[in-house]
């Protein structure tokens, strides 16, 4: 008998997973190799501008999730804010380490934008739904443009070529725990993982995808050290942070599950097929950074 018969998957289901696999496996490739292509051959600015123009889309497809749930937000003072953060911080790190905002522009732009809206929310004449209009504008900037900026300060503190390469290391790990989940998950079934906010994730496609993250992780280490020569980055940190950044890759994608089932819809956008929106691709890349960035800080120092 078929293992999925086991898992109460028929087999109508099992072909709809398989396409489904099938197109988010062809447009990760897809993704991940113009991913590298960008960081190989983009200038710095030109890195910052790509940054920018995601993080921005990302809201776009954010705030049109809380309009799909009937939510009222500012979306302009939201995608101005956002994408100011990743402008801001990247001009912020170019000027000499003794310039005055130097260190302090995230915390200035978070500051003007919860201003903005704070005062945007004065000439609303109906108050009935202002917190709800506040709290979920800010939402939208702390959780897409706040993490994104941990993608902009990777490759602003480590150098632009060890930066890169992080960034594409990330990637790798998030997106093979991703795909490695999907193919053990539809192989074995099994109970579910999260079914109030993701029906479809089995405890066996988690368990298959940590240990993809994991084991993709070593790999890349064994193919990055070359590049990342300035970084004193081994064997026992690609351990740890494979799995770190596996369980936070598994844990973003939860969390944009969790909004959009809140806002009843099944994509945040229909721009990658099989994939959704641009949110729906970095959601698990963009809550793996901080953990990565953070890492990186505490643990990893810097050569030379």
């Amino acid at each position: 008998m078929p293992p999925w018969k086991n898992t109460g998957v028929d087999t109508a289901d099992l072909e709809i997973l398989r396409n489904m696999l099938k197109h988010r496996v062809r447009s990760g490739v897809l993704l991940g190799a113009a991913l590298l292509a960008a960081l190989i051959f983009l200038p710095p600015a030109g890195a910052m501008i790509l940054l920018a123009l995601c993080c921005g889309w990302s809201l776009w497809e954010f705030y049109a999730l809380l309009k799909a749930g009937g939510i009222p937000h500012f979306r302009g003072i939201g995608l101005v804010g956002g994408i100011s953060l990743i402008v801001a911080t990247w001009w912020a790190y170019h000027q000499a380490p003794g310039a005055r905002l130097y260190g302090d522009v995230e915390a200035i732009v978070l500051f003007a934008v919860a201003a903005a809206v704070f005062i945007r929310q004065m000439f609303v004449p109906a108050l009935d739904h202002a917190l709800k209009s506040m709290a979920a504008t800010l939402l939208g900037v702390v959780y897409v443009a706040w993490l994104f900026n941990f993608l902009n300060k990777l490759l602003l503190v480590f150098g632009l070529e060890e930066g890169r390469w992080l960034i594409f290391y990330l990637a790798l790990v998030v997106k093979s725990t991703d795909v490695g989940a999907y193919f053990v998950g539809c192989r074995f079934g099994g109970r579910k993982f999260f079914p109030t906010i993701s029906p479809a994730k089995t405890w066996s496609g988690v368990i298959g995808g940590l240990a993809t993250g994991v084991a993709f992780s070593m790999a890349a280490l064994y193919f990055l050290q070359p590049v990342l020569s300035h970084l004193d980055f081994g064997w026992v940190d690609a351990l740890v942070l494979g799995f770190i950044l596996s369980a936070a890759g598994i844990a973003g994608d939860l969390i944009e599950s969790l909004l959009k089932r809140a806002s009843g819809v099944k994509d945040s956008g229909t721009l990658i097929q099989g994939m959704g929106g641009i949110l729906d691709v970095v959601d698990s890349l963009i809550f793996a950074a901080p953990f990565l960035y953070i890492y990186m800080r505490l643990f990893v120092d810097i050569i030379g």
